[in-house]
């Protein structure tokens, strides 16, 4: 069966007599009052189940809307990975058209550090000759030797015009200085304002990864969680339908029960109008005739070698073939019930008197029926599994030895058989009340 989200088991109890073709078998516990006890006590079961269901419902609701919330922000974290991926492309093409320049800049550099060296030589050629001559003492010793004013202007022209190259190198000079430092700085600046730029949108896009696979994380579980949720809703479903197919079996009962009480005031009132006739002639006649009364089983003929002789007691045999499972545990899993094995397609048989629970198809079990029985005031459950095919329904009254199926390999099957359980009280999800079957019930 379906893995239960919640262990809540069907706990209601089938205590009731059967009643089949005249012959009564009734306990203290299978009287009507009692047996209405117990539908109530399962409606408060289904009452309660329906409930849980509710909740279920709600909370996979919430967590589909939790879902949404969640894929939204997974949407958000997309475009935003997605932005910030075109962003360090653009910037990473940036870094590499700034590098670039740098080069050109490096290029343009070391043209003005080659003007700057030449000047250098230049200007210590000069400071060394002023040192040489004296310097502006030179100057006016070259003014002072004009021949002429007209000399004396040319030579003074000519004094100014050194002077003037002289400031002008030297204003060049502080220019290139100037511009090679504004130009250092400007690559040092602009390279490390796009690295940052760079460094900065990686963090953000690892950052938004880190959000992005959380998120992805979270979506999972709600997933799994609605995944829990859904399956826990069908366990609880199946139980809902077991305890209404063991109400209906109650109902049934009682419709047994008032029909049997309904025989027996009849039987008591024809035997006392036949006690009374007799008595009458008794007392007309000195001789009294004796009736003969005759009676019989009722067990099922069956045909040899394909299905078992009915047993006396109220077990018998549910099927023909050899024991190739026991009781307990197989290798990891618990196995609470017996196999019983064949190659050929032989009739399943109801182990005792009951009425049929449930008759459907399980992913697991395949081709089940679970038959309620009370014996002696005692509840048992059958289960009959893995058959090829199905003859009763749910609510049927079956009797002992009677056909209910055929083997087969349905369901969760490994070749041929019939699982068969037997349950001390009702069938439930945990398994519980499983018991041992040898020894109770005939076997192969």
């Amino acid at each position: 069966m379906r893995k239960s989200v919640m262990a809540l088991a069907v706990t209601a109890t089938v205590g009731f007599g059967t009643i089949f073709g005249g012959t009564s078998v009734r306990t203290e516990a299978a009287s009507i009052s009692s047996l209405k006890g117990e539908q109530n006590k399962i409606q408060q079961q289904r009452s309660d189940i329906n409930s849980t269901i509710t909740q279920k419902n709600n909370q996979i609701t919430d967590l589909q809307n939790q879902q949404t919330d969640v894929k939204d922000e997974i949407t958000r974290l997309d475009k935003a990975i997605t932005d910030s991926t075109n962003k360090i492309n653009e910037t990473n093409a940036k870094l590499e058209s700034t590098k670039a320049e740098i080069l050109k800049l490096q290029g343009e550099m070391e043209v003005i550090k080659d003007r700057i060296e030449k000047r250098n030589l230049l200007l210590k050629d000069r400071a060394r000759s002023y040192q040489e001559t004296g310097g502006m003492v030179n100057y006016i010793d070259v003014l002072m030797g004009a021949t002429s004013f007209s000399d004396f202007v040319d030579r003074a022209n000519a004094v100014v015009t050194i002077m003037q190259a002289d400031q002008a190198i030297l204003k060049e000079h502080e220019a290139d200085k100037q511009e090679l430092e504004t130009k250092q700085e400007q690559v040092k600046a602009n390279l490390a304002s796009i690295e940052k730029m760079a460094a900065d949108l990686q963090n953000l896009k690892q950052q938004l990864n880190v959000q992005k696979a959380e998120k992805d994380k979270a979506l999972a579980s709600l997933k799994d969680q609605e995944n829990e949720a859904h399956e826990g809703v069908m366990d609880l479903q199946e139980q809902d339908e077991i305890l209404a197919a063991q109400q209906a079996a109650i109902q049934k009962a009682i419709q047994l029960e008032q029909e049997a009480q309904a025989r027996a005031a009849a039987e008591a009132a024809e035997a006392a109008a036949e006690a009374a006739a007799a008595a009458k002639r008794k007392a007309a006649s000195s001789s009294s005739s004796k009736g003969t009364a005759s009676s019989g089983g009722s067990s099922s003929v069956v045909s040899s070698g394909s299905t078992p002789g009915v047993s006396s007691g109220f077990w018998t045999q549910p099927a023909v073939g050899y024991l190739s499972s026991g009781f307990g545990s197989r290798g990891s899993e618990r196995h609470v019930g017996v196999d019983i094995a064949n190659r050929a397609s032989v009739p399943i048989l109801a182990a005792a008197d009951g009425v049929v629970i449930r008759s459907y198809v399980s992913s697991t079990y395949g081709n089940c029926i679970f038959v309620s029985h009370s014996i002696n005031g005692q509840v048992y459950t059958t289960v009959y599994a893995h058959m090829s095919s199905r003859m009763v329904g749910s609510g049927a009254v079956v009797k002992k030895g009677q056909q209910i199926g055929v083997m087969g390999n349905t369901g969760a099957s490994h070749g041929q058989h019939l699982h068969f359980e037997l349950h001390k009280g009702p069938w439930t999800q945990d398994k519980r009340f499983a018991i041992n079957p040898v020894g109770i019930v005939p076997l192969p």
